[in-house]
C-alpha cells in the first residue's frame, strides 16, 4: 500500500534526479537551497518497502504564499491515483495560503479542476552567449543581501526570504553577481551549473542594457549554453533573449489558487520553476 510522508534532504536529491530524467535540467546543487526554504515542504509517496515512487513540493515562503513544484510520478506508477493522492496530501501543508505553480501547459485543465487559475506564462530561452567579464559587476556581499531580496520581491510579486537567502549565499556551482550603479544597485542575477550548461535566475535589471551586461558576465562564469526562464510580462527581456540568439523552448503556465500579485517587471527572469 502506498503511503505519503515528508521527504528527506537525501530524497530531495533523488527527486531532482527524476527531474533531470524528465528533461527539466535542475542545478547540480539545488537540493540544499531548496530544502532550507521549507524542510517540511517536500513530500513523497512510498511503496510498501518505503521506496519513493512519486514526489511533490509545496513550499511555504511566507504566511500568505506557497509554491508548488517538483510534481513527478515515476512512469511505472502513473495512472493509479498515486499522484492525485500525494497532491491532496501536500496541499494541506499550505493551509490558507495562496499557492502558485509553473505547470506544463498541457496540464492546465487538470490544475483548473483543483481551483487554480491561469495568470500568464513563462518561456525558457536557451543558447550560447558571448561571455564578457565586466569590471563593474562584482559578487554579492552580505551587506547587499537585504536589497537583493527586496528587489526580487518587487519584481516577482512575492517575498521568498528563506529560499533566496540560501540561493544568494551561493555554493561551489552557484554565484550571484551585482551591477552597481551611481545611485545604488542597477541589477543582479544568479548563475548556477546544471546537468547541461547553466541557468541564470533570478535576474532583475533596471533596463535591458544592464540585463545584457549581467547575462554576458554570468556567461563568462559558466560553461556551455545558458538558460533563462522569462515571464511573458517581462517583454523587454524576452525580446533581448531573442536578440541574443537564444532559442525559445519549454513553456509553462503560471497559475494560482487564490489572490496573487503576478510578476510585472520588464527585465526579470525567475529563480526556478520549482520554487518560484
Amino acid at each position: 500500500m502506498t503511503r505519503f510522508r515528508n521527504a528527506t534532504l537525501a530524497e530531495l536529491d533523488l527527486i531532482l534526479g527524476w527531474a533531470a530524467d524528465e528533461g527539466w535540467n535542475p542545478g547540480v546543487e539545488d537540493a540544499a537551497a531548496f530544502y532550507q526554504a521549507d524542510p517540511q515542504g517536500f513530500f513523497v509517496a512510498v511503496d510498501p518497502s518505503d521506496q519513493p515512487v512519486a514526489a511533490i513540493s509545496v513550499v511555504n515562503h511566507t504566511p500568505h504564499f506557497a509554491f508548488l513544484g517538483l510534481y513527478i510520478v515515476r512512469p511505472a506508477y502513473r495512472g493509479q491515483g498515486i499522484g492525485l493522492g500525494l497532491w491532496t496530501h501536500a496541499l494541506a501543508h499550505s493551509g490558507v495560503r495562496t499557492v502558485g505553480l509553473d505547470g506544463v501547459e498541457a496540464q492546465q485543465d487538470n490544475y483548473k479542476s483543483s481551483g487554480f487559475q491561469h495568470a500568464g506564462g513563462t518561456t525558457r530561452y536557451t543558447g550560447t552567449v558571448q561571455g564578457f567579464r565586466d569590471p563593474e559587476i562584482t559578487r554579492i556581499t552580505p551587506a547587499q543581501l537585504p536589497t537583493l531580496l527586496d528587489m526580487e520581491a518587487q519584481a516577482s510579486g512575492v517575498e521568498k526570504p528563506r529560499y533566496l537567502t540560501a540561493w544568494f549565499q551561493g555554493s561551489a556551482t552557484r554565484t550571484t553577481i551585482v551591477a552597481q550603479g551611481k545611485s545604488g544597485i542597477d541589477g543582479f542575477c544568479t548563475i548556477r551549473t546544471c546537468g547541461s550548461g547553466a541557468k541564470i535566475g533570478p535576474l532583475v535589471a533596471s533596463d535591458t542594457k544592464v540585463a545584457h551586461r549581467l547575462i554576458a558576465h554570468a556567461a563568462a562564469l559558466g560553461d556551455g549554453p545558458v538558460t533563462l526562464d522569462v515571464p511573458a510580462t517581462a517583454a523587454a527581456l524576452q525580446d533581448h533573449c531573442v536578440h541574443l540568439g537564444l532559442e525559445p523552448g519549454f513553456r509553462t503556465a503560471r497559475m494560482y489558487n487564490g489572490p496573487f500579485a503576478a510578476p510585472q517587471h520588464d527585465n526579470f527572469a525567475v529563480a526556478s520553476l520549482e520554487l518560484g
